[in-house]
């Protein structure tokens, strides 16, 4: 994420709506960008696929989407941007991260904004969409816990240099938190957990990725210790309201530890995460064409 021209916001009914559009606001105001407001009726659509009767289920749908672009259209008018070009787009599918995947897909925003629905109630990220989506959203990911940002905001970025770790990541982290420091003119640290064997050359390595990004000396943090042990207790101490990271590892049998390392992260910090993907990345999500098709023959629509 190099620059901030477009926004997603992916919203429901069920509380955290009207805080993720707020931060979309700020967001836009700083960069000039443009924001579209999302919403998907995942659960009736689950229901009209496996209705028995199939009579009214086009129907159904239809108001879903009518009933759902009233409700954005009133969150739009109360987030008073009308300085700001904002749009609206509802649908009726299911699963939920695929429909969001595909107006990624379609819409191309620089970054989504989602509350992730464990930021309400401190705990586990509950929702299995929210974990699909960290791994399959194509675009830049931030996931809110809803507590609001300060004047000035606090970023960080936490990053694995290690050789092990997928090729460009390490710079495209530091680019996107970069990119939020540029808008919200403030500094950015640099949070790197070393683990038992750390190599000179991985240190040499981040002042190196640091300086070009013009990162300050002071502002990298090594912290002694695995991520999953030391990343938590420094963010909560230094309280920043972003922390961005890698949203995907290709290390070695690393699918248990990445899990592990968010949801701890998730658990325990108020904070909101900026995940970024690397720039070779491939979406799994099939395209909206395909996915209109498989649709239509599952609930019955000609």
């Amino acid at each position: 994420m190099k620059e901030l021209h477009s926004i997603l916001v992916v919203v429901d009914r069920n509380g955290g709506a009207s805080q993720a559009v707020a931060k979309a606001v700020s967001l836009a105001r700083q960069f000039g960008a443009r924001i579209e407001i999302f919403l998907c009726d995942a659960d009736l659509a689950y229901e009209l696929a496996h209705a028995y009767d199939r009579s009214g289920v086009e129907r159904a749908r239809e108001l879903c989407i009518v009933e759902a672009r009233e409700f954005l259209r009133e969150l739009k008018v109360a987030a008073s941007a009308a300085d700001l070009d904002i749009s609206i787009d509802a649908e009726c599918a299911s699963p939920l991260y695929e429909a969001v995947v595909r107006k990624v897909l379609r819409s191309k925003p620089d970054l989504v904004i989602k509350s992730a629905r464990g930021g309400y109630r401190r705990g586990s990220l509950s929702d299995p969409n929210d974990w699909q989506l960290m791994r399959a959203c194509p675009a830049a990911l931030m996931l809110t816990t809803g507590r609001q940002w300060r004047g000035h905001p606090r970023v960080a970025a936490a990053v694995d240099v290690s050789a092990k770790e997928t090729a460009g990541l390490p710079q495209d982290v530091l680019k996107a938190a970069r990119m939020l420091s540029w808008g919200w003119n403030c500094e950015y640290d640099v949070l790197n957990s070393e683990t038992q064997g750390e190599v000179p050359e991985d240190r040499r390595q981040l002042h190196r990725l640091c300086d070009e990004n013009g990162v300050a000396p002071h502002r990298i943090h090594f912290l002694n210790g695995p991520p999953e042990a030391t990343l938590a207790p420094f963010v909560a101490l230094q309280s920043y309201d972003v922390l961005v990271m890698g949203a995907l590892s290709h290390r070695p049998q690393s699918g248990p530890l990445v899990g592990t390392l968010t949801s701890r992260l998730l658990d325990s910090l108020d904070c909101d995460f900026l995940l970024v993907k690397p720039q070779s990345y491939q979406c799994p999500v099939e395209d909206g064409t395909a996915y209109g098709e498989r649709q239509a023959q599952r609930i019955g629509v000609a």
